[in-house]
C-alpha cells in the first residue's frame, strides 16, 4: 500500500535513528585517536624533541579551526539540500583522510615536511568532522518524540564516547603490546587504517538512511531558507549566542577535563603512556554510562537546571582532581579521571540537545555551526595546547582546572538567564512564571 501521509508527518525509522546515533563513534574515534597518541605522534612527525609535544597539541588546535568552516559548509548543505546528504558527504571526507593520515611518511623518512603534511591532512579532518556532530543531532532531535528529545539526542554524546573509548581502547593496546622502536617505525599506523575502516562502513550504512522529517516538512511547506546563514544571523542571534556558552562549558570539559588528561599524566612524570591510557579508558567507560542519565534528566526536569549544576560542579571540582591526578598515585589519579568524566559526560550529553532546541528546523544546522561549532573550535581546539603551555610555564597542577572552572564561572549566568527549551514540566513552571 503506498504512503499516504505527507512530508514531515512520517515518522522516523528505528533503523535511521540508530544509524544516526551511532555512526558518531567514528568522529570521535578520530578527533581523541589524535590526542590519545599525541606523545607518539610528536615522535613520530615532530622529531621527538623538546617542545614537540607542545607542536603536536598546536596541530590539533590550529586544525580544529576547520571545524566551524566545515560546519557551515555542511550546515549550508544540510539547509538547502536535506540532512541525509550532508551527512553523506562528510563522513566520505572523513574516510579519505582517514586513510591518507595512516600511510603518511614519517619524519624519519622525509623530515620536518612529514609534520606539514599531517598538518594538512589534520585541517582536512576538522572540516570534515564540522558536520558530522551537528549534523547528526540535528537529525536525531527532528526524528524524536518530544518527551524523549533529551535521551536521545544524548545517544549521539554516547556513541561519540564509544568511540573514544575504542580509540583509547585501541592505542592502549597498540602501545602495550608494541615495543616503542615498533610503535614509532609503523605500530602508529593500526590506529588509524581502523578509524579508515569505521569511516567506510558508516558511509554504507548511512546510504540506507531516510531524510529528516523537519527537512521534509520545509519543503512541503515552501520554507527552506534560501541563504541559511543570512536567515539565521538575522532571526537567531541570541540563539547563536547561548548555543555558543553551552558548547564552551561542553567542549573545555571535554577536551581538558577527559582527552588531554593522558598527555598531562605523561608529561606530568605521574605515569607512563599505557597506564595513562588505561585510566582514560576507565574515564570514556564513566562517559557513556553518565550520558543517558543525563539526557533522561535533562527530559523530567528540564535543561535549565541540570545545566546550571554541572557548571557549579565545573566551577569547583576540576582544580581538586587534577591536583589528585598529578601526585603519582593510582587510586587518586583514577578518582580524579572518573569525576571530571562524569561532569564532562553530562554537559555532553545535555549541551546536545539544548543547543540544538535553540533553533527553528528552519537554517537549524547554520545556527549550530555559528554558535555551538564556533565555540568548539576555541574551547576544544586550543585547550589542551593551553593548558599543556601553562602546566609547562607555571609548574603546576591545577592550571587545567582552572581553565575549566573559568569557564564555567563565565558561562553559568547565560544559563540561568536562558529559558526553557525542553518540553517537561520545568518549561511549564517557566511559562507559568511569566505569565504572572
Amino acid at each position: 500500500m503506498a504512503d499516504t501521509q505527507p512530508p514531515g508527518t512520517r515518522p522516523m525509522s528505528r533503523g535511521s535513528m540508530a544509524i544516526a546515533a551511532f555512526s558518531t563513534v567514528v568522529e570521535w574515534y578520530d578527533f581523541t585517536l589524535y590526542l590519545y597518541l599525541a606523545t607518539v605522534l610528536s615522535r613520530v612527525f615532530f622529531g621527538g624533541g623538546e617542545g614537540s609535544l607542545l607542536v603536536t597539541l598546536g596541530g590539533f588546535a590550529v586544525a580544529y579551526l576547520m571545524r566551524p568552516v566545515g560546519a557551515l559548509v555542511f550546515g549550508h548543505i544540510g539547509d538547502r539540500l536535506g540532512r541525509r546528504r550532508a551527512l553523506l558527504l562528510s563522513v566520505a571526507l572523513m574516510t579519505a583522510a582517514m586513510l591518507a593520515t595512516a600511510i603518511l611518511p614519517t619524519y624519519a623518512q622525509i623530515g620536518p615536511a612529514a609534520g606539514l603534511l599531517l598538518l594538512a591532512i589534520r585541517c582536512v579532518m576538522g572540516f570534515s568532522v564540522g558536520g558530522e556532530y551537528t549534523g547528526v543531532v540535528a537529525y536525531l532531535l527532528e526524528g524524536a518524540p518530544a518527551h524523549r528529545r533529551g535521551l536521545i539526542a544524548s545517544s549521539a554524546s554516547a556513541a561519540s564516547e564509544i568511540g573514544a573509548l575504542l580509540a583509547v581502547g585501541v592505542s592502549a593496546l597498540t602501545v602495550y603490546w608494541l615495543s616503542q622502536q615498533a610503535l614509532d617505525g609503523w605500530g602508529w599506523r593500526i590506529p588509524f587504517l581502523v578509524g579508515a575502516a569505521l569511516a567506510g562502513s558508516v558511509w554504507v550504512a548511512r546510504s540506507a538512511m531516510q531524510e529528516s522529517p523537519d527537512f521534509e516538512r520545509q519543503q512541503a511547506e515552501g520554507t527552506v531558507p534560501t541563504r541559511p546563514i543570512l536567515h539565521t544571523l538575522t532571526h537567531h542571534r541570541v540563539g547563536i549566542a547561548r548555543a555558543f556558552a553551552i558548547s564552551a562549558l561542553g567542549s573545555i570539559t571535554y577536551y581538558v577535563g577527559i582527552t588531554y588528561v593522558p598527555a598531562f599524566l605523561t608529561s606530568a612524570g605521574a605515569f607512563g603512556e599505557t597506564e595513562a591510557l588505561w585510566l582514560a579508558t576507565i574515564a570514556a567507560v564513566v562517559v557513556i554510562a553518565v550520558t543517558p542519565v543525563a539526557g533522561l534528566l535533562s527530559d523530567r526536569i528540564g535543561r535549565k537546571p541540570v545545566l546550571i549544576g554541572l557548571a557549579v560542579c565545573a566551577a569547583v571540582l576540576p582544580m581538586t582532581m587534577f591536583s589528585l591526578m598529578g601526585d603519582g598515585s593510582t587510586a587518586r589519579a583514577l578518582l580524579g579521571a572518573v569525576v571530571l568524566a562524569g561532569v564532562a559526560g553530562g554537559v555532553s550529553a545535555v549541551g546536545a540537545v539544548a543547543t540544538a532546541e535553540q533553533f527553528p528546523g528552519e537554517g537549524r544546522l547554520t545556527g549550530l555551526a555559528l554558535g555551538a561549532t564556533a565555540a568548539t573550535a576555541i574551547f576544544g581546539g586550543f585547550t589542551p595546547w593551553i593548558a599543556e603551555l601553562l602546566v609547562a610555564r607555571t609548574g603546576s597542577d591545577l592550571a587545567p582546572g582552572a581553565l575549566i572552572a573559568l569557564v564555567a564561572v563565565l558561562v553559568a549566568p547565560v544559563f540561568w538567564l536562558s529559558p526553557e527549551t525542553a518540553p517537561t514540566r520545568g518549561r511549564r513552571r517557566d511559562e507559568a512564571a511569566s505569565s504572572t
